[in-house]
């Protein structure tokens, strides 16, 4: 369970959870039969789908809709999605998107507590982890979290599609094993336990308010009863570690806050840390932001224009076309602005096909944005050929570096800020050639090392001076 005062982290992960429209199911409000085929008017947005997304994604998806379970339909785990059915983690994505965008989705962030990977609120966009309604395809359990048991509650709700799960009979006994009890309490309700502390360390926890109380039990066994109180509310202050000792407790579990709770007293042993360690590969905020398919469909509905999100780590590549106004010059201006717009597309081609995106285009430049530096190496390398089969002798100046940034809305569109930003470009402006230009931090990386290492290719490295960076920094040149 989360220790007191431990930050969740945000934007952790990005689910999609698939939610059903009463429309496509009884209108007299009685539980739509599963076994149900689509109706034609679903039927139609998954024909919408096909025009967008790739045909095996799809079709996945769309079994998954008609045979799965209400809590394989909740939250779920993309890129688990992906390696059950085998298919390309980014067609997946685009598919899944695309439904988001046809309706077929509702699509949420998910804010994950670090130290349990338990979902502490989601929310439709980055701009609020509040969602007031939601738009559904198909009624599943999950929609009413309040009439779910508590072993599906931290199942379908708490940890959900983040934490690998042994099966329900398993589920059940690992938390007979690691609770001394478990209840529900009702809004406004109380409850008073007698219970023994064993040796060691216990957890009072609630998944719904995510509020906990750490014990550490330890000394003499206590001849009189301890007693504890554990109150619940939705705006709940950190509290520390309290040392009690083992024997006879009495503890008050009260209920203040609007919403049924499931608090559970914890053994904290090895087993419960060994499940919650068992945590699912998720879409991360960095990686969707540097996904074309994500730019295009929600240009301007991820951040709102007042917030900065700072992500720690995130691949820049610049690129500039060279002599491009004697292009205009030599070849005249409707070839010439051929070429460019060819060059345009082949570079956006490539910068999607190694889950990138990209950001804009500035003149002739653009700048795109990986989420690891091997990807941004591939798509450079790719880029430097594919401008080789191009009439017009057109040379591509690249730069790519990697670190810490903000995210921003700007201008209705995403973007980003930072040193990291200024380093690439002033990178990009160093190349004269069809070398590639990069930083430290990206020819280290260890996949772009062994990328660079497969294609024969030796990186030289000088000192140079960027424009506006005090330090000099170290640049590797890619021949």
């Amino acid at each position: 369970m989360s220790k007191s005062g431990t930050k969740p982290i945000f934007p952790a992960n990005l689910s999609l959870a698939l939610r059903f429209s009463h429309a496509h199911g009884n209108r007299h409000g009685d539980q739509p039969d599963l076994d149900m085929k689509l109706s034609s008017e679903t039927e139609s947005l998954f024909n919408a789908l096909r025009q967008s997304a790739k045909p095996k994604p799809v079709s996945a998806i769309q079994k998954l809709i008609e045979d799965a379970p209400d809590r394989d339909l909740c939250r779920i785990n993309v890129l688990a999605f992906a390696t059950r059915h085998k298919l390309n983690e980014e067609d997946v994505i685009a598919a899944f998107l695309h439904g988001a965008r046809l309706g077929i989705f509702d699509m949420s962030w998910n804010i994950l507590c670090p130290a349990c990977g338990g979902v502490l609120d989601s929310g439709a966009t980055l701009k609020t982890v509040k969602q007031a309604e939601y738009t559904c395809v198909r009624r599943i359990a999950a929609h009413d979290p309040g009439t779910l048991p508590w072993i599906e509650y931290y199942r379908q709700i708490f940890w959900s599609s983040g934490v690998d799960l042994p099966d329900d009979e398993t589920l059940a006994k690992w938390f007979k094993e690691t609770t001394l009890c478990t209840l529900e309490l009702s809004a406004g309700e109380k409850a008073v336990l007698s219970i023994q502390l064993p040796q060691g360390d216990v957890t009072v926890f609630d998944p719904v308010v995510h509020m906990s109380q750490d014990i550490e039990v330890k000394g003499e066994p206590a001849r009189e009863t301890q007693s504890l109180s554990f109150v619940m509310t939705r705006d709940h202050a950190p509290v520390g570690t309290i040392q009690m000792r083992p024997g006879p407790l009495q503890m008050t579990l009260e209920n203040r806050s609007n919403v049924r709770t499931f608090p559970a007293i914890w053994i904290v042993s090895d087993k419960v840390h060994d499940l919650v360690r068992k945590r699912r590969p998720f879409l991360t905020a960095k990686r969707l932001l540097s996904n074309q398919t994500f730019r295009d469909i929600y240009r301007t509905d991820a951040l709102d224009v007042d917030q900065r999100l700072k992500i720690t780590s995130l691949t820049f590549l610049f690129t500039d076309l060279k002599g491009s106004t004697e292009l205009y010059e030599r070849v005249g201006d409707l070839v010439a602005y051929d070429l460019v717009r060819a060059h345009f597309r082949v570079l956006n081609e490539i910068v999607a096909a190694e889950s990138g995106a990209v950001v804009k285009t500035i003149g002739d430049a653009v700048m795109a944005t990986f989420p690891t530096p091997d990807r941004a190496m591939a798509a450079a390398l790719k880029m430097r050929e594919a401008l080789k089969e191009l009439k017009g002798d057109l040379l591509l100046k690249i730069g790519i570096h990697e670190g810490p940034c903000l995210a921003v809305s700007l201008n209705d569109r995403q973007d980003y800020f930072g040193r990291t930003v200024n380093i690439a470009a002033r990178v990009q402006g160093l190349a004269t050639s069809r070398s590639i230009f990069a930083t430290r931090r990206v020819v280290t990386d260890g996949e772009a090392s062994k990328l660079l290492q497969s294609n024969g290719i030796a990186a030289t490295p000088e000192k140079r001076s960027l424009r506006g960076i005090a330090k000099q920094v170290e640049i590797f040149e890619i021949p």
